[in-house]
């Protein structure tokens, strides 16, 4: 099963970006959506940004990340 889960765009070179979720940082392709820029937040999948999110919206998505993630620690 493959999720995608919304990052914090921290830094960006060329169509790398470094993006941060709850203190992991990852590096991600950003050729799907090259207007993203620094403090956007995107949906990552397989290693590439493939939509810019709404601030409100990636905070409701990580939160319902981390009360599956929680639900599982049982």
């Amino acid at each position: 099963m493959c999720l995608a889960v919304p990052l914090r765009i921290e830094s960006i070179d060329g169509t790398r970006a470094v993006c941060d979720a709850c203190g992991v940082s990852r590096d991600v392709r950003l050729d799907l959506v090259p207007q993203a820029k620094c403090g956007d937040y995107i949906l990552s999948h397989a290693g590439f940004a493939i939509e810019i999110l709404d601030p409100a919206q990636a905070q409701e998505n990580l939160a319902a990340i981390r009360e599956a993630f929680d639900a599982g620690r049982v």
